[in-house]
């Protein structure tokens, strides 16, 4: 489960790394609190931000409830490229939203597959009890 855990905490970190790249485009921009909009730069980066806030709240719970019941590599391996995904779409969205789409799938199918492994590990887990 080490692995599971390490790939989790890494989604975690990576999702601070946005963060303070928000607030170095925020200072960039000139932009005060509590404005999220008037400068490009910044309102790209705060997308990634927030979006990749509102992926985590689907992908950790998945990851931690697949790591349950399939083998932790392989879980903590579709875990990774879920973080890769998000790279992919942090690069893709600075430079051009239009080509976004690649590294949202490559966050949001991992993602998917983990909700699918936990659903199949908890049913199994049910009738296996329950025999």
């Amino acid at each position: 489960m080490q692995y599971v855990e390490l790939v989790a905490i890494l989604a975690v970190l990576q999702f601070f790394f946005f963060g303070f790249m928000t607030g170095q485009a925020r200072r960039k921009s000139g932009l005060k609190a509590p404005a999220i909009t008037g400068d490009d730069g910044f309102e790209r980066m705060y997308r990634v931000q927030i979006n990749t806030l509102e992926t985590l709240v689907a992908f950790l719970p998945a990851i931690f409830l697949a790591g349950k019941y399939w083998p932790s590599l392989l879980v903590a391996g579709i875990g990774i490229i879920y973080i890769i995904g998000r790279f992919i779409y942090w690069r893709a969205y600075i430079n051009d939203p239009a080509k976004r789409g690649i590294g949202f799938m490559l966050s949001m199918i991992p993602t998917f597959v983990l909700i699918a492994l936990a659903l199949v590990g908890i049913v199994l887990s049910l009738i296996t009890t329950k025999a």
